[in-house]
């Protein structure tokens, strides 16, 4: 699978493919009522919600449309959350997302900047796709904070599955101008 990052690394973090035997970690994300907040959409019971996730993960990996990594944490093995290059449809185009999310105890560590990061690096690189967006309810500062480090730029606001949301945005070229500056 093509967006797929397993195997790959930084300093803090190793992705992996997701595994069935990770729901029960995973179940915490859904049992937090503070990682919906920023999302409307039809609630539904954690195990549900958990499963209907998990379900869609697997089916966009059997269908080419990206998916997300287990993000396991080198110091201690545990998984911390996901992250991954996801195709979506924003206003009738398709997308290449880079989408992220952690359980709440590992918020404000840097880690989903760090993930976010190595997504886009590996699709550049990779030739994956000429730009990358970031799909981000207006309420989610921190998430938005994770784009803007991730180099992006708000393109424009708009309503993406019921919500209000920023299309962050990052191009290949963006990309290669931020590169030189950096190194």
């Amino acid at each position: 699978m093509k967006y797929l990052l397993t195997g790959e690394e930084t300093e803090r973090l190793i992705f992996r493919k997701i595994l069935g035997s990770d729901f029960n970690e995973w179940l915490k994300f859904f049992t937090d009522p503070s990682t919906s907040i920023h999302w409307i959409e039809e609630k539904q019971a954690p195990h549900e919600a958990c499963k209907a996730w998990y379900q869609k993960q697997f089916w966009r990996c059997e269908n080419e449309m990206g998916g997300m990594n287990a993000l396991i944490e080198k110091s201690s093995g545990k998984l911390i959350g996901h992250c991954g290059l996801l195709v979506q449809t924003v206003d009738n185009l398709n997308e290449l997302e880079i989408g992220y999310s952690l359980l709440p105890e590992f918020w404000g560590n840097g880690y989903a900047s760090e993930a976010a990061i190595r997504c886009r690096d590996y699709a550049f690189q990779n030739n994956l796709t000429e730009s990358l967006v970031s799909i981000i309810s207006l309420t989610n500062i921190p998430s938005q904070n994770v784009a803007f480090k991730n180099g992006m730029i708000v393109e424009k606001e708009t309503d993406y599955r019921g919500n209000r949301v920023n299309i962050f945005r990052i191009t290949k070229g963006d990309w290669e101008d931020l590169d030189k500056f950096v190194h």
